[in-house]
């Protein structure tokens, strides 16, 4: 063995070697570590966990690959001598202190990001280097950094000890000549190259347990991967049939009701005249999106905890929709499919794409019936772009910055209190109502997040203890922000539409684990719309429509979604998507859509795969259908308002 490590690390490219042995071993001890937070002990069976490792050593080795080019240029470049091994020997500890600490630095950050989102580094990592104010911020309000810091500088020291007496072995001369050195090195530089032209991401996909093959990634290579492939294009990397018969596809979806006016738009053939069912209701409208309020937590859907009494009381005099899905995990899918009825196509939300103005929303539906929509965010609304996709697509927006210091009961990194918050909502309907204008207002609330602080004397849990105290405090907010808004005149002529944007965690077996999109949807106007409960399988997509239907409202639709109470009676179906992979919700049945035209059934309960019968393979072309199109209407252009009309 040590004549043929010799061989491959030949000199004082034993260096390197050294390097490529620690980064081994602090990978190993990661994805273990990972292992026992995860909690969940089946991926401990040998059939998952010795391929995991397997397959991990896989992507070890490839992402060492890189970490060993600094160490093989200094063997490559350092005069070989007795004289010279005193400063080699300085410069690599340098160097190597600098590479493990941040190797514990990143392994420490996997376990808080794997806390988070039961996952490896993903595009939710690299977007979060874009926004470091507020992850920062979070991190630090979060958690207690000093015992952290110094863990991981006393593991850093004690992997530098015991990588000390090899790394100095490795520095002694060592006879190679230039040329030899020459040729050693290139061979160290064309492992980067090959392991970047021979590995891809479908290796570590040896099973349908998505914890299984997270486990199987290396932080370091899923990081960089995802910052190149951060937008993906549908069409070259997922199944798709002719795009004519993807639309064809969507227009018989929508006939599923009845028959659709369409328009005859050969660019965006679902694009079809909606009728309302009699004289518009020129209502008010709040729409609050919650953070991170999964049906677990919520009292009508089956929480034994307490935590949600306001919401469980508005359930039961409003319009309660017991099985709507989210499109996705984070804020901007939520917004994305509140705001344009669109499914959630891989890569980022259109929120934070390019070329995303002047899109037909929701708000530019209620803008042309003579409403003012309005965007409240606790916040500040350049994260996640959302100042700009609402500024330019028919939303007034108003942020933390309409805020005045003194006003403010607490603040986090992430904004102001619910209840701050929904003040600012309720002073800028005043003035709208004020005016004689009506108005659409959608509100994004941020206090159940991360660190979970809120002002003291609120709920019976203390700031920043949990979750379950965030969500007690969120739910006293909507029962004050209710209660303070029936003492408006404008309160018994407005429609109140409460919904989270994402679940607080959707982690599983498989990739899309349909519980964990399982959200609260609440309609509640006492004067206008009568208290029911409404089991239909539904989209966040299909809020829009739903309430423009509720409203009586005719207008022009490019809408993906449809009208829970009428179309979705008939057609139950949701749409949900972890920014690669793509699912369809129906019969029970969820079709997966992965990169390189990968598609699977399963069973929607157990996550196991079920047999390809012609019912099955239908519901996979609806989600071509589904995903293709929409992600065509969005590249194209086809979903501007004012988009040109092919052949109308």
């Amino acid at each position: 063995m040590k004549a043929i490590l010799r061989r491959l690390f030949p000199g004082r490219f034993a260096i390197p070697g050294v390097v490529l042995a620690a980064f081994l071993a602090v990978s190993l001890l990661t994805r273990l570590a990972l292992l026992v937070q995860n909690g969940d002990w089946s991926l401990a069976w040998p059939g998952y966990l010795l391929p995991a490792l397997a397959i991990g050593l896989a992507y070890d080795l490839a992402a060492g690959a890189w970490w060993m080019l600094p160490f093989a240029l200094l063997a490559w470049l350092w005069p070989d001598g007795t004289r010279s091994r005193t400063p080699l020997a300085v410069a690599v500890f340098a160097l190597a202190g600098g590479a493990l600490l941040a190797w514990v630095f990143v392994a420490a950050s996997e376990l808080v990001f794997w806390n988070e989102f039961a996952a490896r580094f993903n595009f939710i990592a690299v977007d979060y280097l874009v926004y470091t104010n507020e992850v920062i911020g979070n991190i630090r309000q979060s958690y207690d950094l000093r015992p952290a810091f110094a863990a991981i500088g006393v593991a850093t020291a004690l992997l530098l000890a015991a990588t000390a007496r090899a790394l100095l072995a490795a520095t002694r001369p060592s006879g190679m000549g230039l040329g030899a050195r020459t040729l050693a090195f290139l061979a160290f530089a064309a492992l980067p190259a090959a392991s970047f032209l021979v590995l891809d991401e479908r290796l570590k996909e040896f099973t349908p347990q998505a914890q299984a093959v997270q486990l199987a990634g290396n932080g370091h290579w899923e990081f960089f991967h995802a910052f190149r492939t951060n937008e993906i294009d549908y069409e070259q990397f997922y199944r798709t049939e002719t795009l004519a018969k993807a639309y064809a596809i969507m227009r018989h979806e929508f006939e599923h009701s009845g028959h659709p006016d369409f328009t005859h738009n050969d660019a965006m053939p679902i694009e079809r005249e909606v009728h309302g069912g009699g004289p518009e209701k020129r209502l008010n409208v709040v729409l609050v999106s919650v953070e991170s309020l999964g049906a677990e937590f919520v009292g009508a859907l089956g929480d034994r905890r307490g935590l949600t009494p306001n919401l469980d009381r508005l359930a039961a005099e409003g319009l309660f929709f017991t099985r709507v899905y989210a499109t996705g995990t984070r804020t901007v899918r939520g917004l994305e499919a509140l705001s344009l009825s669109l499914p959630p196509t891989p890569g980022y939300s259109v929120v934070k794409r390019p070329n995303n103005e002047h899109l037909l929303t929701v708000g530019e539906v209620f803008d042309e019936k003579g409403y003012e929509s309005l965007y409240v965010y606790g916040g500040y609304g350049y994260f996640d772009n959302m100042n700009y996709f609402f500024g330019n697509n028919g939303y007034t927006v108003v942020d933390r910055t309409a805020i005045p210091a003194g006003q403010v009961h607490h603040e986090n990194v992430w904004g102001v209190a619910d209840e701050d918050l929904f003040t600012l909502a309720l002073g800028e309907a005043d003035k709208r109502h004020a005016a004689g204008k009506p108005f659409f207002e959608h509100v994004m609330t941020t206090s159940n997040h991360r660190p979970f602080t809120y002002p003291d004397g609120r709920v019976d849990l203390p700031s920043g203890s949990g979750r379950e105290g965030a969500v007690r405090y969120t739910d006293w907010a909507i029962g004050d922000f209710i209660a303070r808004a029936r003492t408006r005149p404008w309160f018994d002529d407005t429609v109140f539409v409460i919904v989270a944007d994402h679940t607080s965690s959707a982690r599983g077996k498989t990739d899309l684990p349909v519980e964990g999109f399982h959200i609260p949807l609440v309609v509640y106007s006492p004067r206008h719309v009568a208290a029911r409960t409404v089991d239909y399988v539904a989209s966040q997509i299909d809020v829009a429509p739903t309430l423009l239907a509720l409203l009586n409202f005719s207008y022009r639709s490019r809408f993906f979604g449809q009208d829970i109470l009428t179309e979705g009676a008939s057609h139950q179906r949701a749409l949900l998507g972890n920014y690669q992979t793509v699912g369809y919700l129906e019969d029970g049945m969820l079709v997966e859509l992965r990169p390189k035209g990968v598609w699977m059934v399963l069973d929607a309960k157990t996550g196991e795969p079920v047999p390809v019968t012609p019912r099955a393979r239908a519901l996979v072309d609806e989600a071509v259908g589904y995903y293709q199109s929409g992600s065509q209407a969005f590249r194209s252009g086809a979903l501007k308002v004012g988009a040109p009309r092919a052949g109308a």
